[in-house]
């Protein structure tokens, strides 16, 4: 039985590191503490000057790197990177860094983020005669750097990435260079920090950098090229400027509470989103619970703010993973009572308000609330952490189509019935950005609550999911 998630997955996770003799444990620790970015697989690429030494594999980063493994990945220079889980093309070739060799010398590359024309560039490049090992977006970029007629590989690669449009935190490993680049919009997060032996480090979010004692020195900027080799560091700036795109779903879900991304932190925004929906949709209530984990600090705020008091009423299971093997008697809701479990003593005879941070379908809020009601609960109110979620997202989260999103093909008062609670409301738009006012990096993207895309992409298969799934759904 695959259980599917009612939650957006993330695509991924990159760590980078140069001028260590523990590169590849820094990066596997580094992965390790951002294994909720990604859970399908990872890998490792290292130099030691002449050569680039790649290891990736299927599974959890604790599983994939064992010490033999580590110490075959020589070098003081290494990116990593965590892949999301999918249904469909989950198979190993798919698995970064990517690593290649062409007339610029051996390259490899790990991206987050989703490349909205990636359709129109492969196309081409097999029309041209080009010959893909992967069904990624991101093995375009480094066959755009092998078709450049350019020979220095900073000029391919800036002449490679301004021929892609949409979201990407890139980190490009050369036996010379390590090189960090994030998109003009600034979509998705990189950060960059310092250690005390003077190796500088990248990654997608701060709790890397915790785990290895790296201090925190600033973001990658929008359309920011790092270049790292023995000479020093350098910044470009290669790009167009354009507006700032922050992806807000970082605050509200993918991102860990102790993580400061995009110039804040996590925690901070996430109350603050609790605060802000106890204030605009108040209930009375006897006791507040969080949909575990990722609405628990939301939960926090909305408590605080309103005065009712928080209780872990649902405790979630952290040790199950996509597959099990079914009961021979069905279970009605089997998948969200193998992830959950309710307190009966928390919510019994109680009128209590559910926090969750996002609806996707709908078909795991109202299992947890069917859950609920059968353990006593006497009322049920919905708060939902951030807008009704309306439409896909196409660079870099795995949020459902059109079709499959409640919000956008249901008013409120009808989801409301659906999920059999006796009240329910979201954070308003406004009230969202509230949240987020004063920030020093400029404009979010909230595309998937409002349908206002700042980048354009054309939709080549027909539907809204094609862009930011898989080019092939099996092997």
């Amino acid at each position: 039985m695959i259980l599917q998630s009612d939650k957006p997955k993330e695509e991924c996770a990159i760590y980078g590191i140069y001028n260590s003799k523990e590169a590849a444990n820094f990066t596997y620790l580094g992965l390790y503490s951002m294994q909720h970015r990604g859970q399908e697989s990872s890998g490792i690429v290292t130099t030691d000057g002449s050569h680039l030494y790649r290891y990736a594999n299927m599974g959890l980063v604790a599983n994939i790197f064992t010490q033999p493994k580590i110490k075959e990945l020589i070098g003081d220079a290494a990116i990593g990177h965590n892949r999301y889980s999918t249904t469909g093309a989950s198979f190993l070739r798919n698995a970064q860094p990517i690593r290649v060799e062409s007339h610029l010398g051996p390259v490899a590359l790990a991206h987050n983020g989703n490349l909205v024309n990636s359709w129109d560039i492969r196309n081409r490049l097999e029309r041209d005669g080009s010959i893909f090992q992967t069904t990624i977006d991101s093995e375009v970029i480094v066959h755009l750097m092998a078709k450049s007629h350019k020979t220095d590989l900073l000029e391919a690669l800036c002449e490679s990435l301004a021929q892609v449009r949409g979201a990407y935190s890139l980190l490009v490993l050369t036996p010379r260079y390590l090189i960090a680049v994030r998109d003009p919009n600034g979509f998705r997060p990189l950060v960059m920090g310092k250690r005390s032996d003077g190796a500088i480090v990248f990654a997608s979010e701060t709790c890397a950098f915790d785990i290895t004692d790296t201090e925190y020195v600033r973001d990658v900027e929008p359309g920011e090229m790092v270049v790292i080799d023995h000479t020093g560091m350098r910044s470009l700036y290669p790009f167009p400027k354009a507006k700032p795109s922050l992806c807000i779903f970082e605050y509200i879900y993918f991102a860990r509470p102790d993580s400061y991304i995009f110039e804040e932190s996590v925690y901070k925004v996430r109350k603050s989103l609790g605060r802000q929906l106890a204030r605009v949709m108040p209930v009375e209530a006897d006791v507040i619970i969080p949909v575990p984990d990722s609405a628990n600090i939301a939960a926090l705020g909305y408590s605080e703010e309103s005065g009712i008091p928080y209780q872990s009423g649902l405790i979630r299971s952290h040790y199950i993973g996509r597959t099990f093997i079914e009961p021979d008697q069905k279970i009605r809701d089997f998948g969200a009572k193998i992830k959950y479990n309710v307190v009966k003593e928390v919510v019994n005879g109680k009128r209590v308000v559910i926090i969750d941070d996002s609806v996707m379908r709908g078909t795991t809020s109202r299992k947890i609330i069917k859950m609920i009601r059968n353990a006593g609960a006497k009322e049920i109110h919905f708060r939902v952490s951030a807008p009704p979620t309306v439409a896909p997202c196409y660079y870099g989260i795995d949020i459902p189509t059109h079709k499959e999103l409640i919000a956008s093909t249901h008013t409120i008062e009808e989801i409301q019935k659906y999920l059999r609670v006796d009240s329910l409301a979201y954070l308003t738009l406004d009230t969202m950005h509230k949240a987020v006012e004063g920030h020093k990096g400029g404009g979010f993207c909230d595309a998937c609550f409002t349908s206002n895309y700042p980048v354009e992409f054309q939709d080549h298969a027909g539907n809204q999911k094609s862009l930011f799934t898989e080019y092939a759904t099996e092997e």
